[in-house]
């Protein structure tokens, strides 16, 4: 396994993210996402039109963020946030299953995201500061 593969293969999932989630292109999104995609989330309905059916149903206002990003041989694994839906922001970790550049299945982590005056530990959950009130 080559770092280049790994590279490659982190590359892909942030232009798919973007492609969907923030442009909302998804005939472009088509060549990321496998026909036969499979699904492992509470939140999203089977297969890629179960995802691409969630995005539609949410406002123009989604925004995805990406954080952290590790890749091991076929799968990538990306800390990130989903706010402007109309409800408090999430922070996600998406497990990528890639084969022949194409993602094949999913796997998710879903936390609603942490105000200042509800961390415990006195951190936020996602980047450096805790996002704005109101």
């Amino acid at each position: 396994m080559s770092d280049s593969k790994q590279e490659h293969n982190k590359a892909l999932v942030l232009e798919a993210f973007d492609t969907l989630f923030n442009r909302r292109d998804y005939q472009q999104a088509e060549k990321f996402w496998s026909p036969s995609y499979i699904q492992h989330s509470v939140h999203i309905g089977p297969g890629r039109d179960g995802l691409f059916d969630l995005i539609r149903s949410l406002p123009p206002t989604l925004r995805y963020e990406h954080g952290l990003i590790l890749a091991d041989d076929n799968h990538v694994i990306v800390h990130g946030r989903f706010s402007g839906f109309g409800q408090t922001a999430w922070v996600t970790a998406d497990i990528l299953r890639i084969v022949d550049g194409i993602f094949v299945e999913h796997w998710d982590v879903i936390q609603d995201e942490a105000t200042e005056d509800q961390s415990k530990s006195g951190k936020p959950m996602f980047g450096e500061s805790f996002p704005s009130k109101g």
